[in-house]
């Protein structure tokens, strides 16, 4: 018998699948399409591990499925290759981010291409690529040039503004950046041209305004959010200071309604609905205006509760907005000053996360109800941020915890309008109770008073009824080299976009990636070009920040449809064949970044006449991630000593974690052990039995922990297709699991199992006919592979699978109608074996463009059915009868049966109850 030769079965058909470009898609085909798509990976320098696969070992099975049910399948593989992690590893690693993206991607497309997946590789793309991002830099311009018309619902031409702006200025047309702002046609035109621009920017998609950045003086650079820790740099432990700073944004808030609307139209997880409707944080209620006493300042104040007017006992603004430094008395102003420097040291996501920790500052204003003229002091406390809102709150201790916590923290009188309802030692946020001490709203249930109150502040001219929206705008900028440069240059400091002709605007070879003197990016330090020759007497210079990673990310499945178009990002002709992506499988990290923002970039294409759909992806299936099983050996502590596992708890030992690859299931190779590092190079070990048995624990797979897998070992030492279907088998696909090399042995043994069908000495297939049970088997495995593949169940599917070679092997059949439809089947999951013995059979053609087979019902009918038999409702046996059994004489067969007459003792049954397919009950 010819040995099952994985290695060179699978280097055989990679080979010559690539030669012959077995997976080239072509654009123009009478099939139906299929789009299958995976979140393209970011090229670390540290490849793959076992758990990177997992998402898209299941894509691709779905595609190879699809394609054999006669689809028309994209399924291409690029790189998200811009982005700080390059930079950061550039850095370190001595070397330009282009050597090290480039080597890392030649590096993962090697280990990707070891397990065999169905890429089209001519249409592989990367983000860094001038050809590419000179398309994310068009896209930019068309945000640039686009602002979003409320009253059509929809991005318009900046032109189209201007002219209306022209003719009738913005009455009809609120600026999102600035609601007061109103001006007429006449005032328009009296405009500078200066002026104009600056108004035109607080309505574009793309936009600049000045904002709040961690500036880290040490460093010399901005950080994000999560650099900062404590007020200082995670690196370096430097302190971090807020800076306002010129950035470019997104205005995504203009599309948080249709971004909630096109929930309704997807196939996401309602876990993934609720991640993104949180995040875009949709809330109705009102705006209020408060006066503060003995001025003529207002403090704006949005409520989704203006039932509880009557219970406000104090305000909290965010330290940064801009009234703090209006209003604050000169006895606070110190106490002030004091509290916001503190502030400033703090990240947005510290303020967020401190619950328990309570802080803030009286101002030492009072603003006035404007309903009972009562006085409430204005404090200010971190956890308000002045993008939320109105970066205004009125605290209600009585009906919300947080403001009963900051209350009683400063011994803040607390008003009761609930009744019993409110028991003085907890808030009570109920809308369901009766109010009290509410003047016009008294005796009225809560979420009935909102209307009547807000109906009241409008007709009093006190505020307005409004739909407000947690989700703020999308900072689009970074002080970083590794990125898209914007294609915009600066005249005089008014910002303007080049010419699409002068694009892709080329990101200039640097070999310091040291920041801008101020903070901006390190291309502010090549002077030759940022700044430009001058024009007609005026300075032009170049914008030095660069994009952000999600730049290219955020449109990447387009041009996969038509990557070698020079003339477009993707012809409408390749868009509308292809449509949304139909699967999109990818971690449920990116649902509030990229997914939101691929949804608005598409929804902006859209309007903008460049695409026919306005949802990306039709259905996303979030991958479970693939935990390690880390191995943990114990050693005495101060000695060099390792205790077995099942003796550890005898001494005072400390776990380590060890390389798993040093471990065979949980036994320790002591020598390898030993050889590993130089400090174990002297280690005496306690055994168990001989062997050294190491200590398990599931963790998150890293090389920290010594527990990550190189999938290329674990084809080198089983095969592609033993991994590909080990993956599947660990459990569902969103489900997160534990990798244990020691069970790959199971699915290895199968692929030994089904070689074996088809050879004993030689190839054994006969053309003999198929018998009935052997048709039995076939088309009941064909139904349910079908069904669990299209409902990507891939686990419960390898178990029909081997259920079905399993009964065969014990049939014995070789016959050649049913192993070939058997070999279809798990074509997707283990293409490599499948081709082989395909072609093994002398069938026709690439098992690749095979038909998928289509089970027969009528062998999926039972000829007999198993029946419970009770007696008075309890079961005493079971028998088994022909399907088309009648009444009559089932009941002869059971009572017949040896434990019923036991149990009816000789009495006369009072009647039978049968039910056909189901259950016989006999009644004493």
């Amino acid at each position: 018998m010819a040995d099952y030769n994985f290695t060179q079965i699978e280097q055989k058909w990679q080979q010559y699948w690539a030669e012959n470009h077995a997976y080239r898609v072509s654009n123009s085909s009478t099939k139906p399409k299929c789009y299958v798509l995976d979140m393209f990976p970011y090229p670390s320098g540290a490849g793959l591990h076992v758990g990177h696969p997992l998402g898209y070992i299941a894509s691709d099975i779905y595609a190879r499925f699809k394609r054999l049910q006669g689809f028309n399948v994209l399924h291409p593989m690029g790189y998200d290759a811009f982005g700080l992690p390059a930079e950061q590893y550039a850095l370190e690693s001595g070397q330009h981010p282009a050597i090290t993206t480039e080597d890392n991607i030649q590096a993962f497309r090697a280990q990707l291409n070891n397990i065999g997946f169905s890429y089209d590789w001519e249409r592989e793309l990367r983000t860094s690529d001038p050809q590419y991002y000179k398309w994310t830099q068009y896209l930019f311009l068309q945000l640039f040039n686009s602002w979003y018309n409320r009253k059509t619902a929809q991005a318009e031409s900046i032109d189209h503004l201007i002219a209306i702006f022209k003719q009738a200025g913005n009455l009809d047309h609120e600026c999102p950046a600035d609601r007061e702002l109103r001006f007429t046609a006449a005032t328009w035109k009296a405009y500078t041209p200066e002026e104009q621009q600056h108004i035109l920017m607080q309505y574009r998609l793309a936009y600049l305004a000045y904002t709040d950045v961690n500036w880290c003086p040490a460093l010399g650079t901005v950080l994000a959010n999560d650099e900062v820790i404590n007020g200082v740099s995670e690196r370096g432990g430097h302190p971090v200071i807020k800076k306002k700073m010129h950035q470019w944004f997104l205005r995504i808030t203009e599309y948080a309604d249709r971004l909630l609307q096109g929930l309704e139209q997807i196939c996401f997880s309602e876990a993934m609905k609720d991640m993104q409707r949180n995040w875009i944080g949709k809330s109705e209620g009102a705006e209020i205006k408060f006066n503060i006493a003995n001025s003529t300042v207002d403090l704006l104040v949005y409520t989704t509760r203006p039932d509880t007017i009557f219970g406000v006992d104090f305000m909290v603004l965010a330290p940064e907005h801009e009234l703090v430094d209006v209003i604050t008395t000169d006895e606070q102003s110190a106490a002030v000053a004091k509290y916001k420097e503190y502030v400033d040291s703090r990240s947005e996501r510290e303020r967020l996360a401190e619950v328990k920790q309570i802080t803030g500052c009286f101002t030492g204003a009072y603003a006035v109800n404007p309903f009972n003229g009562r006085k409430i002091p204005v404090w200010i406390s971190e956890y308000v941020l002045a993008g939320y809102g109105t970066g205004a709150i009125m605290g209600v201790p009585c009906g919300d915890q947080r403001d009963f916590n900051f209350a009683q923290h400063f011994n803040i009188p607390i008003s009761n309008i609930l009744g019993e309802d409110f028991n003085g030692k907890e808030a009570n946020p109920t809308k369901e109770s009766i109010l009290s001490n509410s003047d016009f709203i008294n005796g009225m249930q809560g979420k009935a008073a909102i209307a009547i109150v807000i109906g009241k502040i409008e007709e009093l001219g006190l505020g307005r009824r409004r739909i407000n929206y947690k989700m703020r705008d999308a900072g689009f900028s970074r002080q970083r080299y590794w990125g898209e440069p914007f294609p915009i240059v600066y005249r005089d400091g008014i910002a303007e976009a080049i010419s699409s002709d002068e694009l892709p605007l080329e990101l200039p070879h640097i070999s310091n990636y040291k920041p801008g003197s101020e903070g901006q990016g390190p291309l502010a330090n090549l002077s030759d070009w940022s700044n430009l020759p001058s024009s007609a007497g005026t300075a032009l210079r170049r914008e030095t920040n660069t994009m952000p990673g999600y730049a290219g990310s955020s449109w990447y499945f387009l041009r996969f449809m038509d990557p070698h178009n020079n003339a477009s990002f993707c012809d409408r002709t390749a868009s509308n064949y292809w449509g949304q992506v139909d699967l999109y499988i990818g971690g449920t990290e990116h649902a509030v970044g990229h997914l939101l923002y691929s949804r608005m970039w598409t929804k902006v294409l859209f309007d903008l006449g460049f695409i026919g759909f306005d949802e990306p992806f039709k259905k996303l299936v979030n991958q479970g991630m693939i935990t390690g099983s880390s191995r943990l050996v114990y050693r005495i502590r101060g000695t060099q000593t390792f205790v077995s596992a099942g003796l550890h708890e005898q001494y005072d030992t400390d776990a380590l974690h060890v390389d798993v690859n040093l471990v065979d299931g949980f036994e320790l190779d002591v020598a390898a052990f030993k050889k590993w590092r130089a400090d174990f190079a002297d280690a005496e070990f306690i055994l168990e039995e001989g062997k050294y048995i190491c200590g398990t624990l599931v963790e998150k797979m890293s090389k920290r922990l010594f527990n990550t897998v190189n999938p290329d070992v674990v084809v080198e030492k089983y095969g592609a297709d033993t991994f590909r279907m080990y993956e599947m088998f660990l459990g569902p696909i969103e489900q997160s699991k534990p990798w244990e090399t020691k069970g790959i042995e199971g699915i290895h043994r199968f692929l030994k199992k089904l070689w074996r069908l088809f050879n004993d000495e030689g190839l054994v297939i006969v053309d003999d006919a198929p018998n009935t049970d052997e048709l039995k088997i076939l088309n009941k495995t064909i139904q349910k592979v079908g069904k669990d593949t299209e409902n990507l169940s891939f686990n419960t599917a390898i178990s029909a699978l081997m259920i079905c070679v399993n009964e065969l092997t014990e049939m014995k059949c070789r016959k050649k109608s049913i192993l070939e439809k058997l070999l279809i089947l798990l074509a997707p999951y283990a293409p490599h074996i499948s081709e082989e013995l395909w072609q093994m059979m002398g069938m026709q053609g690439s098992i690749l463009d095979a038909a998928y087979p289509v089970f027969d019902p009528a062998y999926l009918v039972e000829d007999s059915v198993e029946y419970p038999v009770a007696i008075n409702g309890k079961l005493r046996a079971t028998i088994r009868l022909a399907s088309d059994i009648q009444q009559e004489e089932a009941e002869k067969i059971a009572l017949s049966n040896p434990a019923i007459e036991k149990w009816l003792e000789g009495k006369q049954p009072k009647k039978i109850i049968f039910v056909r397919g189901k259950m016989i009950n006999i009644v004493v």
